[in-house]
């Protein structure tokens, strides 16, 4: 039983897997053919030579493409292992591709614009929340310098980094979220910490070892009368 090419009422041209030739003006080989009378038609003979081949991929071009042009076809290829014709494009009017092409990229220009606007947004926020994020370190450390208060924050809070800052906690300003970013950073740039990771020791072993120096640390940032509980 040969293979139906769609189940839809509508105009198609089929790319043929072998040589064929019209059977009206008998030019060929042809690269699409119409079926007519259960024979095939080169698209001069079928009235659609004026049309031009738009390849599928892009749905919203395809769709204004026929949705504007007043004369259409379905261009299709067998596929023989899986016994059925399949889409590869349309062909439609070349005037009608040319509008659907501008809408498309007038689309696409609003697209930017709207990205453009949303990264801006996100950029604020993230400076806002940043700050933040390190006036709440100030405030528990009052005695953490600036710049490295910032710094802290600016690395835990870091979008989609997976970080401290970004957990429902650190964006919450948490005390503990705030206080794991410190102790995070302590260890890492107060301590030989990572020598000691890249030397083999386990990371248990190698914070219990630095422990001492990280309370330290956070204790002379807290300043005289703080004694918060810390994470070390």
């Amino acid at each position: 039983m040969a293979p139906t090419p769609l189940a839809r009422k509508e105009l198609l041209a089929i790319q043929p897997l072998r040589r064929r030739h019209c059977a009206e003006c008998r030019g060929g080989p042809l690269s699409l053919l119409v079926v007519e009378d259960a024979e095939p038609h080169c698209l001069d003979c079928a009235d659609l030579d004026h049309l031009v081949f738009l390849p599928r991929g892009d749905t919203a071009l395809t769709r204004r493409a026929r949705e504007g042009s007043g004369l259409s076809a379905v261009v299709v290829r067998l596929n023989r292992r899986q016994g059925r014709y399949e889409r590869q494009g349309v062909l439609v009017e070349e005037a009608a591709l040319a509008r659907a092409e501008e809408r498309c990229l007038a689309d696409a220009e609003a697209r930017a614009r709207r990205r453009a606007r949303d990264a801006a947004r996100r950029a604020l926020e993230d400076v806002r929340f940043t700050a933040a994020f390190a006036d709440e370190i100030r405030r528990l450390f009052p005695g953490c310098p600036d710049e490295r208060a910032r710094g802290i924050a600016a690395h835990a809070s870091v979008r989609g980094s997976g970080r401290v800052g970004r957990s429902a906690a650190g964006r919450a300003l948490s005390g503990a979220a705030v206080t794991a970013a410190v102790v995070a950073a302590v260890r890492h740039t107060e301590t030989p910490y990572d020598r000691l990771l890249m030397s083999g020791v386990p990371r248990g072993e190698a914070r219990r070892r630095i422990a001492p120096s990280v309370e330290v640390t956070l204790r002379s940032w807290q300043g005289p009368g703080r004694q918060d509980d810390m994470a070390v």
